[in-house]
């Protein structure tokens, strides 16, 4: 099924047998020093990993267009010809290659933002400069003449970001476009732009090129596009000379999650299905398709003609390869977390994968064979563990694996339970798999000591012990009502009906997560998901918005923390805004500033600002931070060995997996 699912690009551009494409994601590589050399290794490798066709991070056609001064555009010979090494590394590879060409508009994050009219994005700190109608003019031009660029630097064809807020989407949307001239009022003036831009690159580029316009089929705001006229433009796209369209979902700024892994896999497949049968050029379901059983089911429901994935070939580049061979098993699973990614991207930092550090830096850490097998042991199966692990081996080192739990995993077996984060189960189910393969000599339930580690006479011992949950000292921590967040996520000690959680960073969102559900979970029902973060399925509104209808907290949760300030700020750049709405939305009660008295039989006894109070809770839950597990460490050390400290073993923080991966990466890819 996937030979006949996942067969090679017609090059006649007509009739496009792949059904995966690598859709667009920002990188920041191209800004980065020599990035374009390695932007092309690193869309070369998923080439290589038989992707028929990719659609490279956004670009911008003209200077206000950039996401930031300084970013990535195509706008003179000098840039066309800096940019033929990535296709020229695609073809090599036997790939196809679509440069996206995208105007942020009043998205920008720059003083020379413009826009349709001069209205400020909630989620940018410029108000744009409304554009004349000689600009507007004049942006069509650049976009048409920015194709023709990347046409002669070699690209097989362009994408034109017509959604996510960005500056097409902003004069389709009345909630964007104040105007009265001929580019706004009417919603035939106010497509002008989309349409025009997609003729005109059509005339400039000629037929044998491929044009993707990724049209916003779900504003998800207030004032965006109803059915009715999304139907309407996408059949204007068509005529106006589009190859392919693709789905685009949700503005920037939209209250609903689109791709967090609070989405169900797949999620948004049936706005797509809305549209098969009104035009007749292909179309691409898009956002939270991680794999290809899921990609494989869209395709058979007839919900589009192809199936876009960006963040899982960040995870894995050889994603297509491996589902071509039926090895689906071995694929290094996207789980949605932005942390590495999305999180990187929108700080300015080079883009990278929690699951994968090697993605953007193919240029830097690579897993050659050994010259030299070395007998290394590995202390603690969490995911640093797991990583030293199974890179050692896939290099060629004999590496023994001890784990003193029953299963491997470490916190992620934690991370798994919660809602919304059950894609964390397809990361242990990876290592697991990578185990068997390169031949790691696994031994669960065992607690190695020192002294058995030093009559193994291993060259090389790598430390992945972990943490252990940080204990408090008030008065009556030690009272029955008092449980870690351990006890509650692993061990599932019974929590009653009310409950405080001591701690407001990660873990505790995460444990007030996991005890605010019960039942049928959104993340994993589509329908179910929709209806609470309001998204009307039955798109009766423009923007496709309604009331969400929220199932309430099983529990009264309290979630507490010491400091001053709103909860979550520390979280996730692009995830913390989800966090913080899923638990107001079942009404968890957020307390800061608290100082924590004493535990006793009428609950936990705490101080607002100085102002005491009894929280008559059933039980109090600890989420107060870990402590690196080295007692291992400190005994090795004094019998004279060279160990290495991984992960939460080196540094106790938040249940940081990107750290601990990318760690024993770097660590194992030298020894």
């Amino acid at each position: 099924m996937y030979n006949k699912l996942l067969s090679p690009l017609d090059l006649g551009f007509t009739v496009l047998k792949n059904r995966v494409l690598m859709g667009s994601m920002h990188t920041n590589l191209e800004e980065a020093k020599n990035g374009l050399q390695r932007a092309a290794t690193f869309y070369a490798e998923r080439a290589k990993g038989q992707v028929g066709l990719i659609v490279t991070g956004g670009i911008s056609p003209n200077v206000e267009g950039s996401v930031w001064m300084g970013a990535a555009k195509m706008t003179t010979l000098e840039e066309m010809e800096a940019h033929k090494i990535i296709p020229e590394a695609v073809h090599k590879e036997g790939g196809k290659i679509c440069m996206q060409l995208l105007h942020s508009g009043r998205y920008a994050y720059h003083n020379k933002s413009v826009g349709p009219s001069a209205v400020r994005a909630p989620i940018a700190p410029f108000t744009p400069r409304e554009l004349s109608s000689e600009e507007v003019e004049q942006t069509i031009e650049d976009y048409a003449y920015a194709s023709e660029l990347a046409q002669m630097a070699g690209y097989d064809g362009v994408e034109i970001m017509g959604s996510e807020g960005y500056l097409i989407n902003q004069f389709i949307a009345k909630r964007t476009n104040r105007r009265t001239d001929e580019w706004g009022g009417s919603y035939e003036n106010r497509i002008k732009l989309a349409v025009q831009t997609v003729r005109r690159t059509r005339e400039r580029v000629g037929e044998n090129f491929i044009i993707i316009y990724r049209l916003s089929m779900l504003d998800l705001v207030e004032g965006g596009s109803t059915w009715e006229e999304v139907v309407q433009l996408a059949k204007e796209i068509e005529k106006a000379g589009a190859t392919i369209i693709n789905t685009g979902i949700g503005w920037h700024e939209a209250r609903v999650p689109t791709i967090g892994t609070v989405v169900p896999k797949g999620g948004f497949a049936w706005v797509t299905k809305r549209m098969m049968g009104e035009v007749n050029i292909p179309l691409i379901a898009t956002n939270r398709i991680n794999m290809p059983d899921v990609a494989e089911q869209i395709l058979v429901d007839g919900c589009a003609d192809m199936v876009s994935m960006a963040r899982p070939f960040l995870a894995d580049e050889n994603l297509v390869l491996k589902a071509m061979e039926d090895r689906a098993h071995e694929i290094n699973t996207c789980i949605a977390c932005n942390q590495a990614c999305l999180d990187h991207t929108f700080s300015g930092k080079l883009t990278s994968c929690l699951v994968n550090p090697r993605a953007c830096h193919e240029t830097e850490l690579n897993f050659e064979p050994t010259a030299e097998a070395k007998k290394m042991a590995v202390v603690g199966a969490g995911p640093a563990g797991l990583a030293a692990a199974t890179i050692a081996a896939e290099r060629g080192h004999e590496v023994h694996l001890f784990e003193a739990a029953s299963e491997i995993g470490g916190q992620f077996n934690m991370a798994k339970v919660i809602p919304g984060k059950e894609e964390y189960a397809e990361t242990i189910r990876y290592y697991d798999a990578m185990i068997q393969k390169h031949g790691v000599k696994l031994k669960l339930n065992h607690r190695v000591s020192a002294e058995e580690l030093k009559e193994g006479n291993y060259d090389e011992i790598i430390l992945a012990t972990g943490v252990l949950p940080r204990k408090l000292t008030f008065e009556g921590i030690d009272h029955p009502k008092v449980l870690n967040y351990a006890e509650v996520l692993y061990d599932k000690k019974p929590v009653g009906k009310k409950v405080a959680i001591v701690g407001a960073g990660g873990i505790g969102f995460d444990v007030a997560e996991f005890l605010a559900h019960e039942g049928e979970l959104p993340s994993l029902n589509t329908e179910l998901y929709m209806e609470e973060w309001g998204v009307d399925m039955d798109y009766k509104t423009a923007g496709a918005l309604e009331v969400p209808k929220i199932s309430p907290s099983p529990r009264e949760i309290y979630l507490l923390k010491r400091s001053k300030g709103k909860h979550g700020k520390n979280l996730g750049k692009t995830t913390g805004w989800i966090h913080r709405a899923s638990l107001h939305m079942k009404r968890v009660n957020m307390l800061s500033n608290v100082t924590y008295h004493k535990v006793d039989d009428a609950g936990l006894h705490i101080s607002v600002l100085d102002e005491p109070q009894v929280l008559e809770v059933d039980n109090v839950v600890i989420c107060a931070g870990q402590e690196s597990l080295r007692d291992l460490y400190d005994a090795l050390k004094e019998n004279g060995q060279s160990v290495h400290l991984i992960g939460g073993a080196n540094v106790a923080a938040e249940l940081d997996a990107k750290k601990a991966i990318k760690e024993a990466s770097y660590l194992v890819a030298g020894l």
